[in-house]
């Protein structure tokens, strides 16, 4: 043979291995998805656009079939369902696994944290994100990734007014996280339950109050149809980063690029999930005037109050916890929190309100 025609028969020969590579990877992807949510935003703009995300941008070999809370598993219990291989990827709010371990919620977000806008820059510019996936495959054993993030939940919706600590006496009130905790030194009786309880206990009057999500992410849940008083801001989460959970065996069989698009997919619809949220809450406020709700802003000294008791937790937990993660992840924070001091001054142009 010629060397030119030993070049040609090789130059087809890779051509063809090139072709058949892509033909290869054309093999559909099935997942099932776990979730804490029976429906609202956190299901349409989280679980179910990764879902959407994943089946478009990949042309449409990534199937993700989502089911709602409790259909796989306990609904605060995602984690462990996809671990189990009962589903090979979840979402959840990491902060359901506090009582396990606390260093969850400094990645979920708790009454010390950043605003969501800092709390972004911290996970994808400063290592959390890293930081959180080490973390989870090491006390967890599965592949952890952000998915969605809030702004500013709404405090409490209602039955009584509440705005001083002397309102916040007794009243019973849903909640979730290591708030469940800090909620009892401002002097009230917190309990948990998943999402889909909350409503018939705040219509029956089992609980007198509750905090879910943020001002238009609550439209959906119907609160303010029986909770008349709205209070804000959410002094106990400041932000809540929402978690992606993989099984590490489903993970396994992904090639790098499959596992790079998940990456990628879940970045995207953390971002649109903030952007999204963000100004439909603006809109929010006004829907509730109409609906005759009454909008009351929490006197200064229990949103004082509250960062302080935030702030206070993380300190005796990251000194007397044993917990090495929750200590690294505190550090790396609060020297974000450093960098970003005055930021408000340097970055914000002051106009007449």
């Amino acid at each position: 043979m010629k060397k030119r025609d030993f070049l040609k028969a090789g130059a087809i020969a890779t051509a063809g291995a090139t072709l058949a590579q892509p033909a290869q990877a054309q093999s559909t992807i099935n997942w099932k998805m776990a979730t804490g949510w029976g429906g609202g935003p956190l299901m349409d703009l989280g679980a179910k656009a990764f879902a959407e995300k994943m089946g478009e941008l990949s042309g449409g070999r990534f199937k993700v079939e989502v089911f709602p809370g409790g259909a796989l598993g306990n609904a605060l219990k995602v984690p462990e369902t996809v671990k189990n291989g009962i589903a090979e990827c979840g979402h959840t709010w990491m902060g359901y696994d506090w009582g396990k371990d606390p260093t969850t919620v400094l990645f979920g977000g708790y009454a010390g944290s950043f605003d969501t806008e800092r709390m972004l820059h911290w996970l994808y510019q400063a290592g959390g994100v890293e930081m959180q996936r080490k973390f989870r495959e090491e006390t967890a054993d599965i592949i952890s990734f952000p998915l969605a993030a809030r702004t500013a939940e709404a405090f409490l919706h209602s039955r009584k007014p509440v705005q001083t600590l002397a309102d916040l006496k007794g009243l019973k009130m849903r909640t979730a996280g290591a708030w469940l905790d800090m909620a009892k030194d401002l002097g009230a009786a917190p309990v948990t339950t998943a999402g889909g309880d909350v409503y018939p206990m705040l219509e029956r009057g089992a609980i007198d109050a509750t905090e879910w999500g943020t001002m238009y992410e609550n439209i959906s849940m119907g609160f303010h149809k029986i909770a008349k008083y709205i209070i804000y801001p959410g002094v106990h989460q400041p932000t809540a980063p929402f978690e992606l959970a993989i099984n590490k065996e489903a993970w396994a069989k992904l090639t790098p690029a499959d596992q790079k698009l998940v990456e990628t997919v879940a970045r995207l619809v953390t971002v649109d999930f903030w952007m999204k949220v963000g100004q439909e809450d603006a809109k929010a406020l006004d829907f509730y005037k109409k609906a005759g709700n009454t909008l009351i802003e929490l006197s200064p000294e229990v949103q004082y109050a509250a960062r302080d008791i935030g702030l206070k937790w993380a300190e005796k937990t990251a000194k007397e916890g044993n917990l090495p993660w929750f200590g690294k992840a505190l550090a790396s924070q609060k020297e974000m929190d450093a960098l970003w001091k005055g930021a408000s001054g340097w970055r914000t142009v002051k106009t007449r309100a």
